[in-house]
């Protein structure tokens, strides 16, 4: 998009920085596919409004409708260092990477085969998420759902029914929870 030749002092400025490195900037525009920081250090993009830029899901540990939920314009945030988008000219970071992971502390407190209440957040052709805590979803696998063969998962369940689910498997890496109506630690019940 905008040749290295047209901007050394940008290109120089990004070359510069180092991955997990805490930058700080003012958030210039909120777009649907992330968020234009203007960087406190650093020269101006000739391009776009800032020369940081975060994608929504680097916004927040939890799944997000809006960028707008998280930051506002003219809002001044600290953000971790990822990648220098040398096709962009412009510094990819990662507003989640400051602030403690959820998932993880969790995980901490949840054991494979422990019941929770959980309300179903979203339905999908495999399976439903549900919420069993604040910005904690796991996924129920439509055959985990019921014994008895079913079309539409419409059909059983919605979005905003509450449910008892049993944890089958957290995997602290992909930061997935598996849950089950169906199987406790030992198997079908």
């Amino acid at each position: 998009m905008i040749s290295p030749s047209e901007n050394p002092q940008l290109r120089s400025f990004l070359a510069s920085l180092t991955y997990g490195a805490v930058l700080s900037g003012t958030v210039a525009a909120i777009e649907r596919f992330g968020v234009f920081v203007a960087l406190d250090d650093g020269p101006a993009h000739p391009v776009f409004p800032g020369v940081g830029f975060i994608t929504v899901p680097e916004l927040s540990w939890r799944r997000l409708s809006a960028a707008s939920e998280v930051v506002q314009v003219g809002q001044h945030v600290s953000c971790q260092f990822l990648q220098f988008d040398d096709w962009n000219m412009e510094a990819r970071l990662s507003l989640r990477a400051t602030r403690p992971d959820p998932f993880q502390a969790f995980a901490d407190r949840t054991v494979v085969g422990q019941r929770l209440r959980g309300r179903v957040s979203m339905v999908v052709p495999f399976g439903v998420l549900v919420r069993v805590d604040q910005g904690i979803e796991g996924l129920v696998h439509r055959r985990d759902l019921t014994q008895a063969p079913v079309g539409e998962l419409s059909e059983i369940v919605r979005v905003g029914d509450d449910m008892d689910v049993v944890v089958t498997g957290i995997d602290r890496e992909l930061r997935r929870l598996g849950l089950s109506l169906r199987h406790g630690p030992a198997g079908p019940q």
